[in-house]
């Protein structure tokens, strides 16, 4: 094991949440790091618009380099283990990196091999996922090849990236084929986990009235249990004290194109590590409004990785990464942490190819909502344009750059 040079700040993830607040603290402090190997950095959120047909998949990647923040070091190399006792970061390229600081946020792990026969059928015989920037195009070849059969969309049990991203695609399948004259000949079906189809209950009614327009079978408290990708055949169970909403036991459903969502959890590494919390999915353990750890007062984490119990989309990073920038700098100026964040997420839901309802909320799970004057409890047409156009403007331009 060699030894790098020590940082005030080390962060672990170029993702999202990494850059966000590197530019932050690089405004701030001198020597902050960046663990990453990545070449590439991706704009996840529009992924559901390249699986709909409705945007371009370039459009979604830039090269790591070029939102790195200037002044920051970019350790090109992949964290592979903490010892927080000793303030250290080990790499896969054998270096031990000290630090002062250390904020934590490497994403999450997309569990594909938790739901058997998924993973030997991805990208083939009409099943595919948005959740990787690979498959996305696969989405739109095989919703575009579909005139008729059954389609059938999955979301699984547990914290995922983006939750409303299951059902967008499904409603962006739906209006394809209706325009198409084709939506008649389709049996569609949306399986979620939860008892409603979404958990604040503002935004669950307008939701359910689009899956009704489009005559979607809605299951509610099942999921994805395995898929026999031979038979063409998905097996559900269900979910919870609800028993699922197909008469309490385990039901199959027949697909010509199938949307996949995996279960997902923080990555093993950091579920091994000392920084974990005791639940399966091995989240960093923080507290939820100051994100600082709750046994190791020098280490932080948000985003994705974070034990936070907010839905994990970029907009929940929006409003953390200036909550940890400030709590950091805090921290190495020998205080305690000040700032405190409220739970805010957003989930921009694309009910069709020209329509988003805006769902934004916090740990109340009461609608908070940020844009005055706009009623954005129902699908709007303006907001179609924000979620295509204006939001990835806002990403690249401002929000990897701590402006907002």
């Amino acid at each position: 094991m060699t030894t790098s040079h020590h940082h005030r700040v080390v962060i672990v993830g170029g993702g999202t949440a990494g850059i966000s607040v590197a530019a932050r603290l690089g405004r701030k402090i001198a020597d902050v790091a960046v663990i990453d190997p990545a070449e590439h950095h991706y704009y996840q959120p529009l992924w559901t618009l390249v699986g709909g047909g409705c945007a371009k998949q370039a459009k979604t990647r830039r090269p790591q380099a070029s939102v790195m923040p200037k002044g920051v070091t970019w350790i090109k190399d992949a964290a592979a283990g903490f010892d927080p006792d000793n303030n250290t970061v080990h790499t896969d390229g054998g270096r031990s990196i000290g630090y002062d600081v250390l904020v934590v946020c490497p994403g999450i792990q997309l569990d594909w091999d938790r739901i058997p026969g998924v993973s030997a059928t991805l990208g083939r015989n009409g099943v595919s996922s948005n959740y990787t920037y690979d498959l996305a195009p696969r989405t739109w070849e095989f919703i575009r090849s579909t005139r008729s059969g059954s389609a059938v969309f999955t979301m699984p049990s547990g914290p995922i990236k983006c939750g409303g991203a299951p059902q967008k695609i499904a409603y962006l399948a739906a209006d394809y084929w209706r325009d198409q004259g084709v939506l008649n000949d389709i049996d569609v079906h949306l399986v979620v986990p939860t008892p409603d189809i979404f958990g604040v209950p503002e935004f669950a009614a307008p939701l359910r009235e689009v899956v009704a327009d489009y005559g979607i079978n809605l299951h509610l408290s099942a999921e994805l249990e395995s898929v026999d990708a031979d038979g063409r055949k998905a097996r559900f169970v269900p979910v919870g004290d609800a028993g699922g909403s197909d008469g309490g036991g385990d039901f199959t459903l027949a697909y010509d194109m199938m949307h996949v969502v995996p279960h997902q959890s923080a990555p093993d590494w950091v579920k091994a590590s000392p920084l974990a919390d005791s639940t399966p999915n091995g989240y960093v353990e923080v507290d939820k409004h100051t994100h600082q750890h709750v046994r190791y007062p020098n280490v932080f984490s948000l985003g994705d990785a974070g034990s936070t119990p907010n839905s994990k989309t970029g907009a929940a990073i929006r409003k953390q990464a200036p909550v940890v920038a400030a709590n950091v700098i805090r921290r190495l100026d020998g205080g305690d942490p000040t700032e405190r964040y409220d739970g805010y997420s957003s989930c921009p839901l694309v009910t069709s190819r020209s329509a988003m309802l805006l769902a934004e909320f916090d740990y109340s799970m009461r609608p908070a909502p940020s844009i005055p004057l706009i009623d954005t409890l129902k699908p709007r047409r303006d907001m179609w344009y924000l979620k295509k156009y204006g939001l990835p403007f806002l990403y690249w331009n401002l929000m990897l750059k701590g402006r907002v």
